[in-house]
């Protein structure tokens, strides 16, 4: 099971990969109902490297980018559940609404994102093809996203409420 670490911490394992030549791949987002897409993701994320962090959107940075109704998960609940799985290594909350600092200050081997992003618009993507680093951005699975699975929740059980 991976970890859930704190900025410091992660700085010292990005510079611990980095003596030991293991690449180290960074990918972030709120994760707020993990479905099928975000575990392709991570998945696909894993692949291209040797260590695995990800950024987590703390509760107030989702807030933000997603409206006062979200997260529907709290954010420890979440990063305990993301670090669970077998794909990722490590897992760091962030505040912002860009994972930009988080970033330049990791500096990755390899940055992913999923398919939602055209990776013109991926933040931190300078910072990562300017140290030498790697862009990729992963293919969604159709149909596996989180505002989906909200709005099949909510046709499901708008009008009788569950069960």
């Amino acid at each position: 099971m991976g970890q859930v670490v704190s900025l410091d911490e992660l700085l010292e394992i990005r510079e611990r990969a980095r003596r030991e030549n293991r690449r180290f791949v960074f990918t972030n987002g709120c994760f707020d109902l993990l479905h099928r897409g975000h575990v392709a993701c991570l998945g696909a994320a894993r692949d291209v490297g040797d260590v695995l962090a990800v950024g987590l959107n703390s509760d107030a940075s989702v807030r933000l980018i997603k409206g006062e109704n979200r997260p529907l998960v709290k954010e420890e609940d979440r990063a305990y559940v993301v670090a669970a799985l077998e794909a990722v290594d490590y897992v760091c909350l962030f505040d912002e609404p860009t994972p930009k600092e988080l970033i330049d200050r990791l500096v990755p081997d390899v940055l992913v994102k999923g398919g939602d992003y055209r990776i013109e618009e991926i933040v931190g993507r300078d910072a990562v093809e300017k140290a030498g680093g790697k862009v990729v951005v992963v293919r969604q699975v159709p149909g596996h996203g989180t505002r989906d699975l909200v709005a099949l929740i909510l046709d499901r059980y708008s009008c009788t409420g569950p069960e």
